[in-house]
């Protein structure tokens, strides 16, 4: 039997980390070919400026990826981690970094994106918007309440017994374990002191938490958000068996501590999987919805329901200066038709009804317009049409003459972009401008591309909307040749 030979792993002694790269990785430029430094589970994490140690995890033909093993000389970078959990949750990667240098870092990824993949011609780009604040600035998120606890080192070695129970964040690349969070610095109060409730509860009375490998037990997850505005309180517990006395309970508990919910919700989810968007939302006690507000300039603000299911910026602050960027990048004169693509619940269409003609949103997601026609009638809106379809079928000339060709077009497509058949109407619509909001520069960068037969870039704006992480928003206003 022939003997199975194990190839010592390369490494690299005392290697300067040149800078950031995408998904948050840094990189080393050698003589050999770049090398992408992934930031270890548990780790202080890797920042440029760095002297390290490199310990190679595998190598392509145009690349190399490493992990740090020991670091020499730490970078002038470098701030002191505030979250006790950085590391290891796998949020909040760029917390070791300074904060101005994270706006650098992310305004170079944009200048990075656009020239070296886009290829067009481009204006000054400029100076990326900072958050502020850059603490607590999400008004959602999403525990997974788990039987699967992460282990710490000092857990996995000592011989006493651990509740195996967690509520919190699934460590990266394991979706079975769940670190438990005691402190989370995402989302304002009461966000942390709910969850923490919950947990408590849970172990007060036996109550099974859900086993991702064997899919038993009771509770899946916890789902909270706030509102900044109105500072309404909706809380969603996602439960895989029908117990009303369990759920009964717990959700009374949640009441009489926290008198500000204001919308208490479950759903029984019976699947193999957490996704919920297929699944009914039952209001158990309040109302189905909590509202936002946002000042669009006119005489009141503009009032945003947002229920469970519905798809809100997750930073409203900031949110709202992307918007004004979009606005004032669509040139709006009160004569406009105006296309508002990946429409959502319709709040960009909203945002600038009171200076277009007509606002017409599309949106893929029925659910999404649906919500979106209510926003329109709870503000008095009465200039906008909201359509549901899959983008690259609805945009036909048959479209265009039954709502008119826009004037201007405002696009704000998921991750992957948009499908070249958007793109390809888009040029035979031939709008005067085309404001794209984009939260991935690298595919906004490809589909630049397709628009320059048509479009010259003429102004450009990127955004900070999740600070301490690589994410980086960006505007970007095409006008017609």
């Amino acid at each position: 039997m022939r003997r199975k030979i194990h190839k010592t792993p390369e490494r690299l002694a005392g290697v300067r980390i040149d800078a950031v790269a995408a998904e948050g990785k840094c990189i080393v430029r050698t003589d050999e070919g770049v090398i992408f430094v992934e930031n270890p589970t548990g780790g202080p994490g890797v920042a440029p400026g760095d002297v390290v140690d490199l310990r190679i995890t595998s190598s392509k033909k145009q690349y190399r990826e490493a992990v740090a093993e020991r670091v020499h000389e730490w970078s002038s970078l470098r701030a002191e981690p505030f979250c006790e959990h950085f590391g290891t949750c796998g949020g909040c990667k760029w917390q070791h970094i300074q904060y101005p240098e994270q706006l650098n870092f992310k305004h170079q990824q944009v200048v990075d994106h656009l020239t070296r993949i886009g290829k067009v011609a481009l204006p000054v780009i400029l100076p990326i918007m900072a958050a502020h604040p850059t603490r607590y600035y999400r008004n959602k998120l999403e525990f997974t309440c788990a039987e699967g606890r992460w282990l710490t080192s000092t857990e996995v070695r000592t011989d006493d017994p651990i509740d195996q129970r967690a509520i919190g964040f699934h460590v990266p690349g394991r979706f079975d374990k769940v670190l438990p969070i005691r402190h989370c610095y995402l989302q304002p109060d009461p966000s942390n002191a709910i969850r923490l409730a919950v947990a408590d509860y849970v172990y007060q009375h036996g109550m099974t938490l859900y086993n991702l490998k064997l899919h038993t037990g009771y509770l899946r997850t916890l789902i909270i958000r706030t509102a900044d505005t109105t500072h309404q309180v909706m809380v969603t517990l996602q439960v895989a068996q029908d117990n009303p006395d369990l759920l009964n309970g717990l959700m009374s508990h949640l009441l009489t501590l926290f008198p500000q919910i204001t919308s208490l919700n479950y759903i029984l989810n019976t699947k193999k999987n957490d996704s919920y968007q297929d699944q009914e939302v039952i209001n158990w006690a309040g109302k189905p919805y909590i509202e936002e507000q946002m000042d669009a300039g006119g005489t009141v603000p503009l009032t945003f329901r947002v229920g469970p299911k519905s798809f809100y910026q997750t930073n409203a602050q900031q949110a709202h200066n992307l918007y004004k960027v979009a606005r004032e990048f669509a040139g709006l004169t009160g004569r406009e038709r105006v296309y508002d693509l990946y429409t959502g619940t319709g709040t960009i269409a909203l945002f600038v009804a009171r200076l277009a003609t007509h606002v017409v949103g599309v949106e893929y997601v029925e659910a999404s317009v649906a919500d979106a026609r209510v926003n329109a009638e709870v503000n008095g809106i009465t200039n906008t049409t909201f359509v549901a379809g899959d983008m690259k079928d609805i945009l036909t000339d048959d479209f265009f003459a039954r709502h008119g060709r826009p004037d201007v077009v405002i696009t704000d497509p998921p991750r992957a972009g948009m499908d070249e058949a958007v793109t390809r109407q888009l040029l035979k619509a031939a709008p005067e401008r085309i404001v794209y909001v984009s939260c991935n520069t690298a595919t906004q960068a490809r589909d630049l591309g397709i628009l320059d037969e048509g479009y010259v870039v003429t102004g450009v704006q990127p955004v900070d909307m999740f600070p301490h992480t690589h994410h980086v928003e960006n505007v970007v206003v095409l006008t017609r040749r």
